[in-house]
């Protein structure tokens, strides 16, 4: 399964940008990832037109979402095989802006789940995600990494 993470706006702290890099690089070594940056600014209609432009017609999208769905990392390992056994070909993971995203990014959402109940910026979800989906792959894999 491919993964694809798209978000609003740049990655700018160069600590971030290396523990994002660090993850990619980690769970390419599990599955095809792409990261997609769209352009901030504009407000949630602007960047939510921007986030369709990059969504593939056939990918599942899981939106990050406050009100998401909260699991656990095993919770989320569980989904992430069953998507694969399921035989899903690529789910697109979108982080919007500051302000959210578009209600025309979030009806084409398929799926959301919460990171956490407390608030992250925008940079550190990124890390967190990546994080959470390498994690999930060693769930999965049963490495050693999880504990």
């Amino acid at each position: 399964m491919k993964i694809r993470v798209l978000w609003v706006g740049k990655t700018r702290n160069k600590h971030y940008l290396a523990l994002q890099e660090d993850y990619l690089q980690r769970l390419s070594h599990f599955a095809k990832t792409e990261i997609i940056e769209v352009k901030d600014g504009g407000g949630k209609e602007a960047e939510g037109q921007r986030i369709v432009q990059h969504l593939n017609p056939t990918s599942t999208v899981c939106l990050l979402d406050v009100e998401g769905r909260s699991l656990s990392s095993h919770e989320l390992s569980g989904e992430i095989e069953r998507w694969q056994i399921a035989g899903r070909k690529e789910t697109t993971f979108i982080i919007g802006g500051a302000d959210g995203v578009s209600p025309q990014v979030a009806k084409m959402a398929t799926d959301r789940i919460s990171l956490s109940f407390l608030t992250f910026t925008h940079e550190m979800a990124r890390v967190i995600l990546l994080e959470q989906l390498y994690r999930a792959h060693t769930i999965i894999k049963g490495f050693p990494y999880q504990k």
